[in-house]
């Protein structure tokens, strides 16, 4: 509880609708169920940046969940970047204990997050995420993961999560306050998976079935795959501090 008397929230969900538009209260709804089933104080921050000038309506309808929610805060901005920067900014609105990044396009399976919160406690780690061991959403999104998850662990080997990008992607506040982040792309979970390594954070994963997208196409393409081959390159060479492993 604050000095104001509010109560924080145990846990701040952190839903990227960048496009979601229509599928923004499905999603919503399905994300509360979850909540109220795990039984904690929560808030959700529904992230709708957007491209000046584009037709995308996902800040208004955004926008009108929270007029009827309290619990629901909203990141509504001109982008200053693509994914990393929408991840960011949702991140700085959360007040939560425990932070949750999850993507809004219904691929992420909402029982996934009491899953992967029960695991961060009981274990007691600083980062848990879900890890992918089926994907729906087609071969060549396959491929790509396996890709770029073979890059990461080539370039960083001793990493055992096998999932670079998995989410649900949780994290305690006190390890996100160390977190330096400064990706503003593609590439900003795997900066967050190498900044936890560099600050010897216990992490953790547990296996989930990723579902199809509802929602919108993806943006991940060869020149996507070329910036995180190339960030993952840069970060290598400059050197990290390496902690301890994996738990």
């Amino acid at each position: 509880m604050t000095m104001s008397g509010e109560v924080v929230p145990e846990l701040s969900v952190v839903i990227l609708c960048y496009q979601a538009e229509e599928f923004i209260p499905q999603c919503l709804a399905s994300v509360e169920a979850e909540m109220q089933r795990l039984g904690v104080p929560y808030e959700i921050i529904l992230v709708a940046n957007y491209i000046t000038g584009s037709k995308d309506r996902s800040p208004e309808i955004a926008l009108g969940m929270m007029k009827t929610n309290p619990r629901v805060k909203v990141v509504a901005k001109p982008k200053e970047g693509m994914m990393g920067w929408d991840m960011r900014s949702g991140l700085e609105a959360a007040s939560g204990r425990v932070l949750a990044l999850i993507d809004g396009d219904g691929q992420t399976n909402p029982s996934d997050i009491g899953r992967v919160y029960h695991e961060l406690c009981g274990r007691r780690l600083d980062l848990c995420q879900a890890f992918r061991v089926e994907r729906r959403d087609g071969w060549q999104r396959t491929l790509i993961s396996r890709v770029y998850n073979g890059v990461f662990h080539l370039l960083f080997p001793g990493t055992e999560l096998h999932d670079v990008n998995g989410k649900p992607k949780m994290m305690t506040r006190q390890a996100y306050q160390q977190l330096r982040l400064k990706s503003t792309g593609w590439v900003t979970d795997a900066e967050i998976i190498i900044e936890a390594r560099r600050n010897s954070w216990r992490i953790g994963e547990i296996p989930t079935v990723f579902g199809k997208r509802a929602v919108g196409r993806s943006s991940i393409n060869i020149g996507a795959i070329l910036e995180f081959i190339q960030y993952l390159l840069v970060y290598r060479i400059r050197g990290t501090r390496w902690g301890r492993r994996c738990q």
